[in-house]
């Protein structure tokens, strides 16, 4: 099931509408790109290895070469920084678009690892929740080297890659945090939490063919995350209060003071602002903010 669940997720990936931002719009920046694709790209593909290897093409690098310009340009006139395909305009390294959210995704990708690492070492086979935890880390390795991928270079293919991928995580998490809080591993409710299983996959099956076939809307991918991971961070504090209440200890109090620190991440993405030396934005420092909740949590679990 989950090989044929994935090679459909790869088949959907390359369907897509495009929006552009106000960047996109700007006169010189259309006549930068024709111009440099006209002059540029007539011979075959001279790009160098490094940049090649990430899949940039001759007029894929002229935009970007015309996005750095205009950019310029308009610092130097005192004009705004403007957005380019959705994205700042950052200074990228060997290639990669977005070189600090690459370096942030990589290593909250590596909080999972060690986590999985810690997993398989303290906890028996036989504990209700192992096989639990264990499919959690797996889906936070493959989510943040989604993250990565799309960071290091934006395509339609990385695109749904890190968005259907971060939707996956979201889901995941409300699945067996019930589970988990509600006690739900006792054998008999075992009929209930494969229904609740086939529900969470029905639910991602459904988000993910609104997005690809009826209509990729960004607002819509949020509002659904937002409502899925506030779900999941409900049961979580009530976790926290109902533990800390009986047990008064503090590891009782973690899941409520991660969940915390995570709403308080949240909002770099409500708070956008244009890269600090072309290189870091709210975007970048959102995933910086998540690394350390990640490795606390797993010392919850």
């Amino acid at each position: 099931l989950a090989v044929l669940l994935l090679s459909l997720l790869v088949l959907v990936l390359f369907t897509t509408d495009v929006l552009a931002s106000r960047g996109d719009k700007l006169p010189e920046f259309k006549a930068c790109v024709e111009t440099c694709i006209e002059t540029e790209c007539l011979l075959p593909n001279t790009l160098p290895l490094h940049l090649r290897l990430l899949l940039w093409t001759c007029p894929s690098n002229c935009d970007y070469i015309c996005q750095r310009t205009i950019t310029q340009s308009r610092l130097h006139s005192g004009q705004s920084i403007e957005q380019f395909h959705g994205k700042w305009p950052f200074q990228r390294l060997l290639g990669l678009q977005e070189p600090f959210s690459v370096l942030f995704s990589l290593l909250n990708g590596y909080a999972h690892l060690r986590g999985l690492c810690q997993l398989r070492r303290e906890l028996p086979p036989s504990h209700p929740m192992t096989r639990y935890y264990i499919l959690f880390s797996y889906v936070g390795l493959g989510t943040w080297t989604c993250s990565a991928l799309f960071h290091a270079r934006d395509t339609v293919l990385t695109e749904r890659l890190d968005y259907f991928g971060a939707g996956a995580n979201v889901l995941y998490g409300l699945y067996y945090a019930p589970v988990r809080v509600l006690r739900l591993w006792r054998p008999r409710f075992r009929r209930g939490v494969r229904a609740w299983g086939w529900t969470c996959i029905a639910a991602y099956a459904a988000h993910v063919y609104y997005l690809q076939f009826v209509r990729w809307d960004y607002t819509y991918n949020m509002a659904a995350n937002v409502v899925v991971g506030a779900a999941m961070n409900v049961l979580w504090t009530y976790f926290s209060v109902t533990q800390y209440s009986r047990h008064k200890r503090f590891w009782a109090a973690w899941p409520g003071l991660i969940v915390t620190w995570l709403i308080m991440a949240m909002s770099l993405e409500l708070l956008d602002f244009p890269p600090v030396a072309d290189a870091i934005d709210a975007h970048a420092l959102w995933h910086a903010a998540t690394i350390i909740p990640a490795m606390w949590w797993y010392r919850f679990l």
